[in-house]
């Protein structure tokens, strides 16, 4: 028995389905090109050219992506100039900033689409001034400085960095303080807010008890609604383990500080960290946490604020299981697998949790081998100073001075863990980017920058290859999945790059250091 409606061969059916399939497999094909074409197209690397006067020795900040052009701060032996590049990363100006003192002490700057702050301080015989000048897009200055304070210190003080700076997360509030011992118990706070315009909202004077000298204040941040708010934490005599602590607030138009204290239960502390939930109006405070003194990490301490409300959301202690120490290990034992690593990053999910990034890093030398013991926390005491903040490195600045006085020295940077919380502080994943990188007497090409592009997180590092670095891309998925991207395309020869001095400047852009021929440039990444 024949079926009438199966084609049979050379039949007008039977030549219309081969038809068919053949159209099919052309757009196929035609979709995977395209596809293919938009991998090869989504990563675009623009490199500037070097300067004459960009030595490996100059010292910079990448200030942005400001009205088109890319700026970024450079300064060396008492000069201080801004260049400004173009989309293709071609140099447009140099810009010096001749009306600089010649010993500026700090910088900061706050980018935004239109214009730059440019916030600075310097000494001019007994006194330290801080100022702000407002920048253009091409470097320019159309205002004179505003002055903001100024503070009699004597002639001969060493200690000369008096004001600080912090910036709220959507820079419509900025404040600019210092923090004077008046006493050996007593911070007296001068704290003066800005808005984005530099019109002053508030200025305050107020005062902060400390009870003991093992007190010091640490995780200075400043909400969008002004609100400045920072921890008062106390170690132990040896300076080796924070014991207790509480969060402090200074409400934006209220000359006065609220306490709420921190429960830690007998455990142990260290490299207390801070991260503010504007959508929420919440402080997260997180940490490393021991049984005891010169013991192993044994989990994450945990306490969440309602600023709003002023109450603990809630404060716990999540214990690292053994599976994650086994592959947090590396060559160290299980039980002190965590015992290098340090927090990097804590980024605000959409459903009220976080995902924390912390680097097992450490070094070794003939001498005596580094550990985040010896110098954990500086002493505060002693005359005006300024806010301090412990971390193994600051990824924001480049200074050169950092670098050339480690001799018989080998640093470490190793695996990356990303642990993943929901919004009650339950840990939901974990997973690791493995690498190994090490380096002797400078650390300049090691470490990692971390970029969100919003539907992932991606991973840039160097990797040995051929006694050549290589740079890496790693994509970390929202569910926790780690994918090695293809080498990125246009990695010229000869470009060495420097991943956690670089900056993201946009949604999906970073700007990221290279030294090329012992000069110093910039690439631009496009994701």
């Amino acid at each position: 028995m024949v079926h009438t409606n199966v084609p049979t061969a050379l039949s007008p059916q039977y030549l219309k389905s081969i038809y068919r399939m053949q159209t099919l497999y052309r757009i196929q094909l035609l979709l995977l090109l395209l596809f293919a074409g938009t991998a090869a197209m989504a990563q675009k690397i623009s490199y500037s050219e070097p300067e004459k006067d960009d030595y490996k020795s100059t010292e910079f900040e990448i200030i942005g992506k400001v009205g088109g052009n890319m700026l970024v701060y450079k300064t060396d032996r008492g000069d201080y100039s801004v260049s400004v590049y173009d989309n293709a990363m071609q140099l447009k100006d140099r810009v010096k900033l001749d009306f600089l003192p010649r010993k500026v002490i700090s910088m900061d700057f706050v980018a935004y689409p239109d214009k730059v702050l440019m916030i600075y301080q310097f000494q001019h015989k007994d006194a330290v001034y801080s100022f702000c000048a407002t920048m253009t897009p091409d470097a320019k200055f159309n205002d004179a400085p505003l002055m903001i304070d100024s503070t009699r210190i004597g002639l001969y003080s060493k200690e000369n960095k008096v004001y600080s700076v912090e910036v709220s997360e959507d820079k419509h509030r900025i404040m600019v303080y210092k923090i004077n011992q008046d006493k050996e118990d007593n911070n007296v706070f001068y704290t003066f807010l800005y808005d984005s315009a530099m019109s002053l909202v508030n200025n305050s004077r107020l005062s902060l008890p400390m009870q003991t000298k093992k007190q010091f204040l640490s995780n200075f941040n400043l909400t969008n609604t002004g609100d400045f708010i920072f921890n008062k934490l106390e170690r132990t005599s040896n300076r080796d383990y924070v014991i207790s602590g509480s969060m402090v607030m200074k409400r934006t138009l209220v000359d006065s500080f609220e306490t709420s204290a921190m429960q830690f239960k007998a455990q142990l502390l260290d490299e207390v960290k801070m991260k503010l939930d504007n959508n929420r109006h919440t402080a997260l405070v997180t940490a490393f946490y021991y049984k005891q003194k010169r013991g192993n990490v044994e989990g994450m301490y945990l306490y969440k604020y309602d600023l709003s409300n002023n109450k603990t959301l809630y404060e716990k202690s999540t214990v690292f299981p053994e599976d994650l120490k086994t592959n947090a290990r590396g060559e160290s034992s299980t039980n002190s697998a965590f015992n290098d690593y340090f927090i990097r990053k804590i980024i605000n999910t959409n459903n009220g949790g976080f995902l924390l990034t912390a680097e097992s890093f450490y070094t070794s030398s003939r001498y005596q081998p580094w550990n985040r013991w010896n110098y954990m926390y500086g002493s505060p005491y002693g005359g005006m100073y300024a806010p301090y903040y412990y971390s193994p490195y600051s990824p924001m600045y480049y200074n050169p001075l950092n670098w050339n006085n480690s001799q018989g020295l080998r640093y470490h940077y190793d695996n990356v863990v990303v642990l993943s919380f929901d919004e009650e502080g339950n840990m939901q994943w974990n997973n690791f980017l493995h690498k190994s990188q090490f380096d002797d007497n400078a650390d300049l090409y090691l470490s990692y920058l971390m970029v969100n592009v919003g539907s992932e997180l991606r991973f840039l590092y160097n990797e040995l290859d051929r006694r050549n670095y290589l740079l890496t891309d790693v994509s970390l998925a929202p569910g926790g999945k780690v994918n090695r991207m293809p080498t990125l395309r246009n990695l010229d020869k000869g470009f060495t790059w420097m991943p956690r001095y670089g900056k993201q400047i946009s949604g999906r852009t970073v700007v990221i250091p290279c030294i090329y021929r012992n000069y110093i440039c910039f690439a631009k990444i496009d994701f």
